[in-house]
């Protein structure tokens, strides 16, 4: 008996404009990150993404006006879908799945391409900082306000604890060792970072 045909991709239409296709949106989602990481966003063209994916320039352009607005639009996607952080009734438990899922995307081929490349560039790249800014950085840093809020609720902080610091030491260290010096990590390395970490900001 043979198999029964694959469900046909959902179709989307724009107010006023072409049914969009998610199949081809998600190819071409795949392959902006592919291009991203393997040549970095200063040299990136839209016409090697559209290639890649195998569609024209054309579907992408049906979605996206520009490079940054694809760019921006993709990767808010992707921190979206990550940005959620656990409740685990303690802040010990909060800060240690905040890094272990941290270290995970860190550690993945993608980001950790990407990361530094887009970090670098919007040095050179104003308009791109400020949609990073805040499209990755504030609902991040909002979500774990919200960790920290929590833990001064459950007395675990005291309700002057220095917000910002915090929330420095919370995404600092992995980040320097993970995506900038690619230092090797021990199997325990997430806990003991973990109880530096609320060390200092319990300071």
């Amino acid at each position: 008996m043979s198999s029964p045909p694959a469900p046909q991709t959902p179709e989307r239409r724009l107010p006023g404009g072409p049914v969009l296709q998610d199949s081809v949106t998600e190819a071409i989602a795949a392959a902006f990150f592919e291009e991203l990481a393997q040549v970095g966003y200063a040299k990136l063209s839209l016409e090697a993404v559209a290639k890649r994916a195998g569609a024209g320039k054309a579907a992408i352009y049906r979605r996206w006006p520009s490079k940054l607005a694809m760019t921006i639009a993709l990767i808010s996607q992707v921190v979206s879908s990550a940005v959620e952080i656990s409740d685990s009734g303690t802040l010990r438990g909060d800060v240690l799945a905040f890094v272990t899922d941290a270290a995970a995307a860190l550690r993945h081929r993608l980001p950790a391409r990407i990361a530094p490349d887009l970090l670098a560039e919007s040095t050179r790249n104003p308009e791109l900082a400020q949609a990073l800014l805040a499209a990755v950085r504030d609902p991040r840093r909002a979500r774990a306000v919200g960790m920290l809020e929590r833990a001064i609720e459950r007395g675990e902080l005291p309700a002057d604890v220095d917000r910002d610091l915090a929330l420095d030491l919370l995404a600092g260290p992995l980040y320097w060792r993970l995506a900038v010096v690619h230092a090797p990590t021990a199997p325990d390395y997430l806990d003991r970072l973990t109880d530096k970490i609320l060390a200092a900001i319990i300071a």
